[in-house]
């Protein structure tokens, strides 16, 4: 109903002669601001949503970024920490009476909050120290309400991407939320990445203890927190753990077909030893799926050795955009091709500066944003949240590496998309798009 008063005060107000641009902002405005004030609302997921929807906050106009500020504040600070009695009550739930007998030490003040729970410091029989990650009580049915609520609000997305498939992908997110529920299925994903980079002289995985219920016990990691080196960091050291991070997602992918869905930087502690640990298996999936190699090979060849015309062709072939929409391929290509900048370089040094001109330019609500006429398929969501949550990462520790490098090492299949230095055969002219334009213009014209 809001969004439809909203719809018909535009129409009252462009009737009055404001333009259809100003009228379609005000309408995308208060929209955001109902979408902020309903997620401000939400309980069961809160901190889960509030990291996904963290990297928004670039494309927010000043007029937005308090209120979406406020919003995220809520949504992970809404989880207060369980008193003793209900932690005792909840680990008695899924490991029976006489679960305290299975550890010699247990704390039963909250060590740290994850996103659908907390963990707490304990010494397991054989003294072992480990970290305990437990649910909230009643998180299932809290996380099902929100998850309603957000399927609710989710035809307003079409706002601002009226090509998109809103149903599908929020189905899809949904969906992953959802699967983060399951400890023993996380727990399968722990130790499928505990056995991939055992041994490995940059990683370490904790190895599962047990997991019971709504309980996943896992070998304690002591570290230096991400967020504290994106705070105060040195430069290496923030160039040297933002390129591990790169490597972990990347050679997931192109070594052990594992995804690594949520590279935050709560995930991520920077050993004694020097090696990268990682907890948190929860999004975790096998990658990639059939089709999506193809996929990434035909955008990267369109995007750095190809022109607007192979771009569009391969927005077309892979469903990125609706069956018989026209959209502008220059501006498409103009759109896209700034965003593969760092892999057009042998070095080159992400910022979050660089990183708000990506998305103010790809989520520009203006009519003439051809993005708005694109989508992406559902199947894409995982990849989506991985690839963005890492950026935003690498963007706050404005880690300089050898992008491309590191990519090619664990994907070398894409190594036909760039174009070699060495090579003067193979380097791409830059595609002039104003003279792309013109002669659309004039074929149109005759």
């Amino acid at each position: 109903m809001a969004f439809a008063g909203r719809h018909a005060a535009g129409a009252g107000k462009r009737a009055l002669g404001k333009s259809a641009e100003e009228v379609n902002r005000d309408i995308q405005l208060r929209t955001a601001q109902h979408i902020f004030e309903v997620l401000g609302e939400l309980k069961g997921c809160a901190a889960k949503l509030g990291q996904l929807l963290a990297i928004y906050e670039l494309a927010l106009p000043q007029e937005l970024a308090e209120p979406y500020r406020i919003a995220l504040s809520r949504l992970q600070d809404a989880a207060p920490a369980m008193l003793p009695h209900t932690v005792h009550a909840a680990m008695a739930a899924s490991m029976g009476e006489q679960w305290r007998s299975r550890f010699r030490e247990f704390d039963d003040r909250r060590a740290a909050a994850a996103s659908l729970g907390q963990v707490h410091r304990a010494v397991w029989h054989d003294g072992r120290r480990v970290a305990v990650k437990l649910m909230y009580p009643g998180g299932r049915q809290a996380v099902a309400g929100d998850l309603d609520q957000l399927r609710r609000i989710s035809y307003l997305a079409s706002v601002f991407l009226p090509g998109a498939d809103v149903k599908a992908v929020t189905e899809a997110i949904c969906a992953s939320v959802t699967d983060e529920l399951d400890y023993a299925a996380e727990a399968g994903h722990q130790r499928a990445f505990a056995a991939a980079y055992a041994d490995d002289p940059d990683f370490h995985v904790p190895n599962v203890v047990a997991q019971q219920g709504d309980v996943l016990i896992s070998e304690w990691i002591e570290g230096t927190p991400v967020q504290r080196i994106i705070a105060s960091g040195s430069r290496a050291e923030r160039d040297r753990v933002g390129m591990l991070m790169v490597r972990f997602v990347t050679s997931g992918w192109g070594r052990h077909g594992l995804l690594y869905a949520d590279p935050h930087p709560g995930n991520f502690r920077l050993l004694p030893d020097g090696r990268l640990g990682v907890v948190d298996f929860g999004a975790c999936c096998a990658w990639p799926p059939a089709g999506f190699a193809e996929l990434t090979l035909d955008y990267c060849k369109a995007i750095f050795t190809g022109g607007p015309e192979d771009l569009a062709a391969a927005t077309r072939r892979h469903g990125f955009v609706q069956s018989g929409r026209a959209f502008d391929s220059a501006e498409l290509y103009a759109a896209i091709s700034p965003c593969g900048e760092p892999l057009r370089h042998s070095t080159y040094r992400l910022t979050t500066r660089w990183l708000r001109r990506q998305v103010l330019r790809t989520t520009n609500p203006s009519l003439s944003n051809v993005l708005r006429e694109t989508t992406m398929p559902a199947y894409c969501t995982p990849f989506a949240r991985s690839f963005l949550t890492l950026v935003g990462v690498l963007g706050q520790l404005e880690t300089e590496g050898h992008y491309r490098d590191e990519i090619l090492r664990w994907l070398p299949e894409l190594a036909e998309a760039f174009s070699s230095d060495e090579d003067p055969a193979r380097v791409a002219r830059p595609v002039d798009l104003e003279a792309v334009r013109r002669r659309r213009s004039a074929a149109s014209s005759r």
